[in-house]
């Protein structure tokens, strides 16, 4: 657990960059600093506050709006002079009502994978939604064998795609197919995330057949 007497107060002269990252969707949402003070507030209430520069004063990211960033977890940099706080974000973080202060990043990369963290997200909120609201709702609602079965045939439709060779066709199905592969991991009661987990542990023998054994 982090304790304040591993930060140099000293050299960063009494205040502490502290960047704010989404637990979920990995972006980048805000930069702040802390005195001591504010980073005992932030680890006793598990609330990210900061000190505001301009007012001299403790501030907590939301106590006007209501848009807490709640710590998930934190970290300091190797030099001990920079804070990392993983935070699950309570709305939105900007004041111009922008998920992110960065939100005019313009990194295509960083804001695909964060758009399909979202999107697994929205998913997930549909499983208990009325069937008549979304057809997400209704597939979920149909049950594990229906779900299955549209992977299946998304399935068999992006190898037909693929055989065909046709470029947009491929991106299409294979939209299609992991959208449903979605639906059925929530349905079983897991995420990406464990895949993505399953995914690395195999990585770290190198060489592994996808399947696990060494071939």
């Amino acid at each position: 657990m982090l304790k304040t007497d591993q930060i140099n107060w000293q050299k960063v002269d009494h205040l502490l960059p502290v960047i704010v990252q989404n637990i979920y969707t990995s972006e980048v949402l805000m930069l702040g600093y802390m005195n001591e003070e504010a980073l005992v507030k932030t680890l006793d209430e598990r609330r990210v506050t900061f000190f505001s520069r301009t007012k001299q004063r403790l501030w907590t990211k939301g106590e006007t709006s209501g848009h807490f960033l709640n710590v998930v977890d934190m970290s300091l940099d190797c030099d001990n002079d920079t804070l990392l706080i993983l935070a699950d974000p309570i709305g939105e973080t900007c004041h111009t009502g922008a998920e992110s202060c960065f939100h005019q990043f313009s990194q295509q990369a960083v804001q695909n994978w964060a758009f399909f963290a979202k999107l697994e997200r929205t998913l997930a909120e549909r499983q208990n939604a009325d069937p008549e609201s979304s057809y997400t709702a209704k597939l979920y609602a149909k049950g594990t064998k229906k779900i299955a079965q549209k992977v299946g045939e998304e399935a068999v439709e992006t190898v037909l795609a693929a055989m065909e060779g046709d470029r947009e066709e491929i991106i299409s199905e294979i939209a299609d197919l992991t959208y449903h592969l979605t639906v059925l991991l929530h349905d079983a009661n897991l995420e990406w995330g464990d895949v993505i987990y399953k995914l690395n542990e195999r990585h770290q023998g190198i060489g592994l057949h996808p399947e696990g054994s060494n071939k």
